[in-house]
C-alpha cells in the first residue's frame, strides 16, 4: 500500500454565513486551526468495487492521523479529513449526509458540540455516524446512542475493530437507486412490558394490511429468543429470523424469500425459532434485514416484543411509524413514561401509543391521569375482550379475519397507514394446537 500523501484544501462549504449558536462558537474558538477548517484529501491506493466515502472530522491531528491509519489497514483508503468541526450545525451536516457514507466524529475535543453534530448527521440514518474516544464511560456511551452514533471506536485504535464497523457500514449503505426495487413502509411495534400486547397487535396489523391485493406484507419476529409470532398465526416455520441475521452478509431478496413462511391471509412471515436458543444479535445484520425487507415489501412490520437493546438500530431509529402498545395499569403506564422520555423525545420516529385491553371505566386511572403518565395523547384504544383473544390463542386464527371490536380497531390502524380500507374475508378454517 502506498504511503499517504495530504494536501490542504479550504472547504468552502465549511464557511458558513449563517448565525452562530454559542456552543458553536465556543467550539470553533476552541479547537479548529484557523478561522476556516480544512479539508485534508487523503490520497492512496482505490478500493476495489464501489467503496465506501469516508469522512473524518477532528480536530486533533495526531488522533485524526490514527484513524485515517486504521482505516488504511482495514483496505478503506481515499477518506477525507476534516481539521476541525463545522463552525454551525446548518447546512453542512446535510452535505456530509448525501456525501459519505461513513462519517467518523472525534468526540474528546468538545463532547457537548461533536454530540450535536452527530445528531444532525444522523437524522435520517442514511449515514453511518461513529465517534472515537478514549473513554468508554457508560453514560457517555448512553449519550452517543441518543445521539445517534451506530459505532463506538475506542482509541487508541484497533485495525479489526475498525474493520468490523466499516463492514457493517457497507451493509447499511442503501442499494443504488438503479438496483433497488421499493422503499417500504417500516413499521415497529414494541410493548412497555411483558405481556401488553405487542405481539397480538403486529400479527393482527400485518394480516389487516396483507388482506388488501396491492399489499404485499412481511411480519419480522424481533423478539428473540422466545417470539411467538408463528404461534399466534398457527404457522411451522422451517427457518426463522435468527438464519436470516446469521447469513447477513450473503442476504438478498431471493435469499430472505426462501426463509419466510406464509400464512393462509396472504401475510409473509420471518418467525422466531421453535426452540429455544440463546441469541444476542448485533446491530448491522439487524440493519441489513431490514433493509433487504423494505426493498421486497410494501409493508415490513416488526414485533420488537419489549427489547431496547433494538433502539439504536434502524428497527427503531428507521421506522415510519413506532406503536407503543401499554396499558391502563400502573406498571405499564411507568414504563411508558420511562421510554418516551428516554427514546422520544427529540428527532425521533413518529411515535403512536395504543392502550390495550381498554376499558372506558377502569377503577382508579382516569383519561387524565393516562394522559399526565404518557405526556401526551394516545392515538388508540384497543377493547378488552378476552373472549376473543383467548380464541385466537387456542385456535390460531388471527381476529381480524372475524369481526369484533378489537378486529374494527386494528382495521382503523391499518386504514390510517394505507389509506384504504381493510374489510375482513370470510372464516378461514380454524388451525387447532391440541
Amino acid at each position: 500500500m502506498s504511503s499517504l500523501q495530504q494536501t490542504r484544501y479550504e472547504f468552502t462549504a465549511w464557511s458558513s454565513d449563517a448565525p452562530q449558536s454559542a456552543s458553536a462558537a465556543r467550539s470553533t474558538n476552541k479547537v479548529a486551526t484557523n478561522a476556516s477548517p480544512y479539508l485534508i484529501n487523503a490520497h492512496a491506493e482505490p478500493s476495489e468495487g464501489n467503496p465506501l466515502a469516508i469522512a473524518v472530522i477532528g480536530p486533533d491531528e495526531e488522533r485524526r492521523s490514527a484513524a485515517l491509519k486504521a482505516l488504511a489497514f482495514s483496505g478503506r483508503s481515499g477518506a477525507r479529513e476534516f481539521s476541525g468541526y463545522p463552525p454551525a450545525l446548518t447546512d453542512v451536516p446535510k452535505m456530509l449526509e448525501e456525501k459519505y457514507d461513513a462519517v467518523v466524529v472525534d468526540l474528546d475535543s468538545d463532547p457537548d458540540y461533536a454530540l450535536e453534530l452527530v445528531k444532525s448527521i444522523g437524522a435520517n440514518g442514511r449515514a453511518t455516524v461513529m465517534v472515537y474516544s478514549s473513554s468508554a464511560h457508560p453514560e457517555l456511551l448512553v449519550r452517543c446512542m441518543q445521539a445517534g452514533a451506530r459505532e463506538f471506536l475506542r482509541y487508541p485504535f484497533s485495525v479489526d475493530e475498525m474493520t468490523g464497523a466499516m463492514t457493517r457500514a457497507e451493509a447499511r449503505r442503501p442499494m443504488a437507486a438503479s438496483e433497488a426495487k421499493r422503499t417500504g413502509k417500516l413499521l415497529a411495534v414494541m410493548g412497555a412490558k411483558g405481556g401488553a400486547g405487542a405481539t397480538m397487535l403486529a400479527c393482527n396489523l400485518a394480516v389487516a394490511l396483507a388482506q388488501q391485493s396491492d399489499q404485499k406484507t412481511v411480519l419480522i419476529d424481533l423478539d428473540l429468543p422466545l417470539g411467538d409470532a408463528a404461534l399466534n398465526l398457527g404457522v411451522s416455520a422451517e427457518f426463522s429470523t435468527m438464519d436470516a441475521l446469521e447469513a447477513a452478509e450473503r442476504l438478498d431478496g431471493q435469499f430472505l424469500s426462501k426463509l419466510l413462511a406464509r400464512h393462509s391471509s396472504g401475510v409473509f412471515l420471518l418467525a422466531a425459532p421453535g426452540t429455544f436458543v440463546p441469541y444476542h444479535a448485533e446491530d448491522w445484520p439487524i440493519e441489513r434485514l431490514i433493509e433487504v425487507a423494505r426493498q421486497e415489501f410494501d409493508n415490513v412490520v416488526l414485533d420488537m416484543g419489549s427489547k431496547l437493546d433494538l433502539m439504536n438500530t434502524t428497527a427503531y431509529r428507521g421506522a415510519d411509524t413506532v406503536y407503543l402498545v401499554t396499558q391502563a395499569s400502573i406498571p405499564e403506564l411507568r414504563n411508558s413514561n420511562r421510554l418516551i422520555n428516554q427514546f422520544f423525545a427529540g428527532p425521533t420516529p413518529k411515535l403512536e401509543i395504543v392502550i390495550n385491553r381498554y376499558e372506558s371505566r377502569m377503577l382508579g386511572v382516569s383519561e387524565e391521569h393516562i394522559t399526565k403518565a404518557l405526556t401526551r395523547q394516545a392515538q388508540w384504544r384497543i377493547p378488552n375482550d378476552y373472549a376473543a383473544v383467548r380464541k385466537m390463542q387456542i385456535e390460531a386464527t388471527p381476529l381480524v379475519l372475524e369481526d369484533s371490536p378489537i378486529a374494527r380497531q386494528v382495521r382503523k390502524i391499518a386504514h390510517e397507514i394505507t389509506g384504504v380500507e381493510a374489510t375482513a374475508p370470510a372464516k378461514k378454517k380454524n388451525f387447532w394446537l391440541f
